[in-house]
């Protein structure tokens, strides 16, 4: 088995892209969902968040949303909105926003390989969310979610997609937050061939965001037994070095019985506070912005505390948990917690901001980004970060391609 493959993508008609492409299902809560498709009858998040075209509060994992994605899809098809090419090919996707442009393949990837940790993992994932996209791969008969991932230093892939995304894309098109995903039909037997070869002589791929979606297709796989387009998963694949991962930041419910004032005093015991007249993005690991009633904190975490050789140790959420989350405002668990939350990078510190002060939260803390050298490091160590450590940008677009399992 090779490490990737070509397949026949199900896609949208050109004329119908901008249709169709949707924010990932994992991105949007259902009411947001319900939202973003007022007036957009072929949006696919009619596929991959169905409890929309359900009445208001049918439980999302309920057997009745899957039947409903499997509907949507089948008349989908059935209206020529979305075609399946005849022949199996790879697909050249660039996605490119304000915070980056990358270039990548478009693929479908051996969970052989995920299976002996030649494609490489870096978050726990929970059965309920498994088994959610378990039953939506089952129900449709597809892969509709692809796994982003990253290929590790390799200029002969790099020169290899740029020779492919010379001339015009296939099909280009801009969603509504404003990322332009392009696509390039790569349907030459030699360049198939070539970048077939190129990424098995790899040593490892890593799994950047899609862990659930990837642990699903394995487990799909298993059950179906050994064979067949089921053994492989729906990925796109980027050079890493062309990769974006945001801040993923912290905001806690309460000051864990403490004052403002007290907060501050204990917090200087471990780090240099100082008030900062404008919101925060921290540049370095030991750097942190704290919101804290109404205001802006610098924080930088002492020297001697700020020292950590192995890649989980260095990374900035680490350092925060440790020597703050954990030891002052006692949130010991952030996976079962219920009064830390995550923001994603892709809302901006104003959302922060805008969470204090509504009084939903009492504290926000603003983090440097993960590195991607960070990350390569902490998978070929074999070790699982912390939850919520990365949020890369821009998203790829649910709908742009899907894997038929045959």
């Amino acid at each position: 088995m090779t490490l990737i493959r070509p397949f026949r993508a199900l896609r949208p008609v050109p004329t119908r892209a901008r249709d169709v492409i949707a924010p990932p299902y994992d991105v949007l809560s259902s009411a947001e969902a319900r939202e973003r498709v007022k007036g957009k009858p072929w949006s696919f998040l009619h596929i991959s968040k169905a409890e929309i075209d359900l009445p208001d509060g049918t439980d999302p994992y309920a057997q009745v949303v899957y039947a409903t994605a499997a509907e949507n899809l089948g008349r989908m098809r059935r209206e020529g909105i979305l075609m399946r090419d005849a022949n199996p090919y790879f697909y050249a996707y660039r996605a490119a926003s304000t915070s980056g442009r990358q270039t990548g393949i478009a693929c479908v990837a051996s969970l052989a390989a995920y299976a002996s940790d030649r494609i490489k993992k870096h978050e726990l994932t929970t059965p309920v969310k498994e088994t959610d996209r378990v039953k939506q791969i089952e129900a449709l008969n597809a892969q509709t979610g692809p796994v982003m991932m990253a290929y590790p230093h390799a200029p002969e892939i790099d020169r290899a997609l740029k020779r492919a995304t010379e001339r015009d894309p296939d099909v280009a098109v801009t969603a509504d937050d404003d990322v332009t995903h392009e696509l390039w039909v790569l349907n030459d037997a030699a360049v198939i061939d070539d970048l077939t070869a190129k990424f098995d002589a790899l040593p490892a791929l890593y799994i950047a965001d899609g862990h659930h979606r990837s642990a699903a297709a394995q487990r799909v796989a298993v059950a179906r037994g050994h064979g067949g387009s089921h053994s492989y998963f729906l990925s796109v694949i980027f050079p890493h070095h062309e990769m974006t991962i945001l801040d993923y930041n912290r905001v806690i419910r309460d000051l864990n019985g403490r004052t403002p004032e007290r907060l501050l005093a204990e917090i200087a015991s471990r780090y240099s506070v100082m008030p900062s007249p404008s919101a925060v993005r921290p540049a370095a690991a030991a750097e942190v912005g704290m919101f804290l009633a109404g205001r802006w904190y610098q924080l930088k975490l002492l020297p001697d505390l700020s020292r950590a050789a192995d890649p989980i140790g260095r990374l900035p959420i680490t350092l925060l948990t440790k020597n703050l989350i954990e030891p002052i405002l006692g949130v010991s668990d952030p996976r079962t917690d219920k009064r830390i939350d995550f923001v994603g990078g892709g809302r901006g510190l104003g959302e922060l901001e805008r969470r204090v002060n509504s009084g939903e939260v009492a504290v926000a803390f603003a983090l440097c980004p993960t590195a991607m050298d960070d990350l390569i490091a902490v998978s070929d160590a074999g070790d699982i970060m912390p939850p919520k450590s990365t949020w890369f940008e821009p998203k790829l677009a649910d709908g742009r391609v899907s894997h038929m399992l045959d």
